[in-house]
Order: C-alpha cells, then sequence, then structure tokens
C-alpha cells in the first residue's frame, strides 16, 4: 500500500497552489475576503467537531470564531457561506466518527503546517492557526492516522480544492462585503 502522504500528494499540490491560498501565502488577500475564508472554515470545523478529537488542542471553531469577531469589531460582517462549502459541510455530516477521520487528518494538519506560514500574512491575528501544544496535537493525529485513508483524504482534498476555487470566483467579482 502506497503511504498516506504520496498517495494524497498530486491534489495536496494542487490545493496548494490555488490561486486563493497563493494570494494568502503571499499576504494579498483583504480583510473582507479573508472574513469570507473564515466563514467557509467555521462551519467546517464545527461539524468535524461534533466528534471527539483525538487531542482537546486540536479544537478550531472557537478560535475561528474569534477571528471572525476581530474582524466584526473593525467593522466588516458578513456569513456568506459558499455552495461548495455547504456541499462539504453536508458530506462532513453523513460520516461516521471513523469515516471523519481521514478529514481531521487533512484539515488539522493542514492548517497547523501551512498554517505556520499563512498566519503571519492574514489581516487578523490568525487565532486559528495558533495551536497549544502542538507536537502532542499532531502526533494525536498521526497515532490514528491510516495508509487506507488515501482515498478519503483525496476527495476531501476535492472539497476544499472547490471551496477555493469558489472563494477565487467570489472574490474576483468585486466587492464583497461592505464595512459598517
Amino acid at each position: 500500500m502506497i503511504p498516506l502522504k504520496e498517495a494524497t500528494y498530486i491534489k495536496h499540490k494542487q490545493a496548494e497552489r490555488m490561486p486563493f491560498n497563493a494570494r494568502m501565502f503571499k499576504g494579498l488577500i483583504t480583510k473582507n475576503e479573508y472574513l469570507l475564508y473564515l466563514n467557509q472554515q467555521l462551519p467546517v470545523f464545527l461539524t468535524i467537531e461534533r466528534f471527539e478529537l483525538p487531542h482537546d488542542s486540536l479544537r478550531r471553531a472557537e478560535k475561528v470564531q474569534e477571528d471572525i469577531e476581530e474582524l466584526n469589531i473593525q467593522g466588516y460582517s458578513s456569513n456568506q457561506i459558499l455552495t461548495s462549502t455547504m456541499t462539504y459541510v453536508d458530506y462532513l455530516g453523513s460520516l461516521s466518527y471513523e469515516q471523519i477521520l481521514p478529514h481531521i487528518y487533512l484539515n488539522y494538519l493542514a492548517i497547523m503546517f501551512g498554517g505556520q506560514t499563512i498566519k503571519i500574512a492574514v489581516p487578523s491575528k490568525g487565532r486559528m492557526y495558533v495551536f497549544e501544544n502542538m507536537e502532542e496535537s499532531v502526533q494525536s493525529i498521526r497515532n490514528v492516522q491510516k495508509d487506507i485513508w488515501a482515498e478519503e483524504v483525496n476527495k476531501g482534498f476535492d472539497f476544499n480544492i472547490s471551496i477555493l476555487n469558489e472563494l477565487e470566483l467570489v472574490c474576483n467579482k468585486g466587492p464583497l462585503i461592505s464595512t459598517n
């Protein structure tokens, strides 16, 4: 069996190279765009976090909400959830605990590793990327990780790629959110 990291490499690289992600890594997204991004992350994490996570410090929904509130205090507001996000959330909502583990691997390790670069580039404090006990959190996922997850992780990448694509399309249509 092919190791999980190798079996998901192509989709991982595709997701990393999505225009929205590239702009976020370079610090080129506006507060409006970042708020829209956070609004997509929140329902994903809320849906996953209906289950117990491998480590308590993995929980992200509260941290995402804090980042949203920071932007709200600055006068930015939006609660727009994209169609692609709802499709992923609906899918996640249909999964059992064992079936959601590959999505924990995908979504939490992504913001742990890529997020360490992104957090200095986003137009907020980037709380969602700050983990207490990061080594323990990573190890807790590694302890349950299985190579047989490749198909499901790649499916999760497809959902995330779709969200990133829709984010870029919406952002290219012009002003997203008016400030108060």
